[in-house]
């Protein structure tokens, strides 16, 4: 079985929540990560935290190898800092074809006026580092002795796999509006963060795919300049509860109210079969912590079905805190 994670705004709906959750609860024997360290996940489990930009999440489950597809891009001590923090290096997998950021793209990216200042870049090198790929100049993991112990043909690992029935997960980056094709443009990302996107970069058809689960978060919110409909004012979402600050860059995230028009067309587009809301107790407050449908105020699970049944696919887990087993699991009871 292979399951894909897909962002459904611009980023930071809990992609990282969901897919610890998911490595726990259906102990996947390989998680694949594409996008770059542009983006950060957060994993919280018995206490402790955790904030990757390039491991997968699904890291929290020991027996699951954790692999980095053809698409990706990372730096060298990002990757090798995270995958000693998450006691990762024993059960890592790197594609030959992974793009290595290294400082000369960081630096060239964040001299770069228009990126960093128009368009909100990250300053993380990433798209400098697509530039040069596309350019074909480039270098890849395959090129430095020091990763070399790791590579792996993630695409031929991956239909291995498969071959034997084991359960894949699929992690991807930011969101669907963050896509360099689909969303507004210049206001994007460098890659294409759709479902189709995210099976581009780990090299295998769609014809594999089980289950594609689109994850909302109960608002939205998003870093860096581009259109926001509904934007609430930093003062009004801390009344709310929902003031963010980004993983990655410390910067506050701007927010909005759940926007039902761009949910539908990122069900639409990514071919959802499942979707996931995060961060309910921060809209329900009593609803923080529960673990059972039937537990939550009656409000809440009001909101979960109108949204369910505006966008016409089962919501199958919804998340209820910051620990990764804060979940509520339909997944029985809906597929």
């Amino acid at each position: 079985m292979l399951n894909i994670l897909v962002g459904g705004f611009f980023g930071d709906e809990g992609k990282g929540k969901v897919a610890a959750y998911l490595a726990l609860k259906d102990s996947p024997s390989l998680s694949v990560r594409t996008g770059s360290i542009n983006a950060g996940h957060t994993v919280t489990y018995m206490g402790k935290q955790w904030k990757v930009r390039i491991i997968p999440s699904a890291f929290i489950n020991r027996s699951t190898f954790l692999a980095l597809g053809p698409g990706a891009l990372t730096s060298i001590e990002v990757l090798m800092n995270e995958a000693k923090e998450t006691n990762s290096l024993d059960r890592l997998f790197i594609d030959p074809h992974v793009g290595i950021i290294t400082e000369e793209e960081v630096k060239e990216e964040r001299n770069d006026e228009y990126l960093m200042k128009k368009i909100g870049s990250t300053g993380q090198g990433v798209g400098y580092a697509e530039a040069k790929r596309i350019l074909r100049k480039l270098k890849l993991a395959k090129d430095f002795e020091i990763l070399s112990k790791y590579i792996v043909n993630i695409p031929s690992l991956l239909l291995e796999k498969l071959d034997k029935n084991e359960n894949i997960l699929v992690e991807g980056t930011q969101g669907y509006y963050l896509s360099l094709y689909h969303g507004e443009y210049p206001y994007v990302t460098s890659r294409n963060t759709s479902s189709s996107g995210i099976l581009s970069e780990i090299g295998i058809g769609p014809k594999y795919v089980d289950h594609v689960i689109v994850v909302f978060k109960s608002y939205v919110t998003r870093v860096g300049e581009g259109p926001l409909e509904g934007e609430l004012s930093w003062g009004e979402a801390q009344k709310l509860g929902i003031a963010e600050i980004a993983t990655v860059t410390g910067r506050k995230r701007r927010s909005a109210p759940f926007n039902i028009k761009l949910a539908k067309e990122a069900v639409r587009v990514n071919s959802a079969t499942q979707i996931a809301i995060t961060k309910l107790d921060a809209l329900f407050k009593e609803a923080k912590g529960v673990r059972e449908y039937s537990k939550l105020p009656s409000e809440a699970k009001k909101w979960i079905e109108n949204i369910e049944t505006e966008l016409k696919v089962p919501i199958t887990l919804i998340g209820t805190g910051e620990d990764a087993l804060d979940m509520i699991d339909l997944r029985k009871e809906k597929i």
